[in-house]
């Protein structure tokens, strides 16, 4: 069935208003039955120039490969004191400093995140895993074949990226989940840019030595 112009604009705005998750392009075409991917850009694209030239409190975001219906960011202050009872979810620092670690020099096993920050993670690795903002990714052919961490689409919602291109330097990572609202405390020295480049000749070399993790 085709749908007039008009009408898929408001039925793309309602998916995107109605979604709890960003929505691809692939996702809003099986709603639409007869339009192709590059007219929903299209739409999209509208949509976006209005709300923001049209001063609304609302834009249209392109978060982790989909789009979403997301408050302006500045009226964040007005945001916060509606929802200040809001239970929000947290990161402790050792989660946060682990996640860095993993979501810059992906992929690594547990030992090499415990080597960069040099204690235990086993906890800190399975709190992430439950909040799956990481996830297995493959095993090392190494002895022992321990699996490999990689960060998930959740953990790009979850900072408001588009992709991973889009990190910001080490330091600015607490930064980041600040702005997202995301309860964290600052990361430490020890864990900012200057310890992650001393293993990128490391992880380099070591490419070859890791395999995907077969499809179930």
């Amino acid at each position: 069935m085709n749908i007039p112009q008009d009408n898929a604009r408001s039925v793309i705005e309602a998916l995107l208003f109605a979604s709890e998750k960003p929505l691809t392009l692939e996702q809003i075409k099986k709603v639409l039955d007869g339009m192709d991917t590059t007219q929903i850009r299209a739409i999209l694209e509208e949509l976006g120039r209005d709300y923001e030239q049209s001063g609304r409190g609302i834009r249209l975001a392109e978060i982790a490969g989909g789009f979403q219906i997301a408050t302006f960011a500045g009226y964040s202050s007005f945001l916060k004191k509606l929802f200040k009872e809001r239970n929000a979810q947290s990161l402790s620092r050792p989660a946060l400093e682990t996640l860095a670690i993993i979501a810059y020099k992906q992929p690594l096993t547990k030992l090499e995140v415990e080597l960069l920050r040099n204690v235990n993670v086993d906890g800190v690795i399975k709190s992430l895993l439950e909040k799956n903002l990481i996830r297995i990714s493959g095993r090392k052919k190494v002895a022992g074949r321990p699996f490999v961490y990689g960060t998930t689409r959740q953990f790009m919602e979850y900072f408001g990226l588009k992709s991973l291109e889009e990190l910001p330097k080490m330091e600015e990572f607490g930064a980041l989940a600040k702005k997202n609202d995301i309860e964290v405390e600052e990361i430490k020295e020890e864990v900012k840019e200057e310890i992650i480049e001393e293993v990128k000749e490391e992880v380099k070399e070591e490419a070859a030595k890791y395999e995907p993790e077969p499809a179930a």
